[in-house]
C-alpha cells in the first residue's frame, strides 16, 4: 500500500537502498545470502528490507509474495548452475557425448547446492506446487538443457523423456540424501552420542544403527557419478 506524507499526498515505498536502486537480481542474491546465513526460517520481507536498507514494502515489486520470493530462491540456485556451466564449455561429442555432458550438468548441480544448501529442499517443493509454464526462465532452461543434449545426439521423444526423467529424480534425490540432516549433538565428539544412536530402539531399528556412522558421510562427487553411470548404463 502507498504511503502518505505530511501533506497527504500518496507515495510509493522507495527501492533506493543503502546500496543504490534495487534490481531484482540484487533483491534475489541478497535472499540467498540470508538463506545461507540463517535458514529458510530466517528470511522475511521485512528482514530482507533490512538487509538491503528499504522498506519491506518496496520489495513486491520485485518479488510480490512470499511464495514468489522463494520461487526467486531457486531461480537463483539454477542462475548459478547455468553461468557454471557456461564457463566451463562441454569439450567434444562423441557416441558417448551425451552421458559426458550429463554428468558435467550433475556435477555442476552438486557444486552449487554445497553453496546453497539451505536451498536445495525447495529444488523438490516448489516444482510440486509451481506448474511447468510458470517456473522462472533459468528453471526451465535447466530442463531444456538436458533435453536438448539428448536431442542432439539422436535420442528419439519417448526415450529422453525416459532418461529425462530417470536424471532429474537420481540427482534430485542425491543432493537431498547428501544434504539430510545427520548430527542429533554436533559438538559431540563420540559418533554415537552425536548422531543421537540411543534415541533409536536397538530392537527395531537393529541395522539402521549399525549402518548410521557410515550413512553420516557424503557420497561426494564420485558417488554422484557412480549412480549416474549406473543409471545410464
Amino acid at each position: 500500500m502507498p504511503k502518505e506524507t505530511e501533506d497527504g499526498r500518496a507515495r510509493r515505498a522507495s527501492d533506493r537502498g543503502r546500496y543504490g536502486r534495487l534490481s531484482r537480481e540484487r533483491v534475489l542474491a541478497t535472499a540467498l545470502e540470508v538463506v545461507d546465513r540463517d535458514g529458510l526460517s530466517g528470511l522475511s520481507m521485512r528482514k530482507l528490507g533490512a538487509e538491503l536498507g528499504v522498506e519491506a514494502m518496496a520489495l513486491y515489486r520485485y518479488a510480490p509474495s512470499k511464495d514468489a520470493l522463494l520461487d526467486g530462491l531457486v531461480e537463483g540456485f539454477c542462475r548459478e548452475v547455468h553461468q557454471e556451466l557456461d564457463q566451463h564449455p562441454p569439450a567434444g561429442g562423441g557416441a558417448d557425448g551425451w552421458r559426458r555432458e550429463l554428468h558435467r550438468i550433475a556435477l555442476a548441480n552438486h557444486g552449487v547446492a554445497l553453496r546453497h544448501p539451505n536451498v536445495v529442499p525447495l529444488l523438490a517443493t516448489r516444482l510440486l506446487s509451481t506448474p511447468l509454464a510458470r517456473r522462472p526462465l533459468p528453471v526451465q532452461r535447466g530442463d531444456e538443457r538436458v533435453l536438448a543434449v539428448l536431442h542432439d545426439a539422436g535420442i528419439g521423444e519417448r526415450r529422453s523423456v525416459e532418461i529425462h526423467r530417470c536424471f532429474t529424480a537420481w540427482l534430485l534425490g542425491y543432493l537431498l540424501v547428501e544434504l539430510r540432516a545427520m548430527d542429533d549433538e554436533p559438538g559431540e565428539p563420540d559418533p554415537a552420542f552425536r548422531l543421537g544412536l540411543h534415541r533409536m530402539p536397538a530392537a527395531e531399528l537393529p541395522r539402521l544403527r549399525a549402518t548410521a556412522a557410515a550413512m553420516d558421510g557424503r557420497g561426494g562427487p564420485e558417488g554422484l557419478a557412480a549412480g549416474l553411470d549406473a543409471l545410464l548404463g
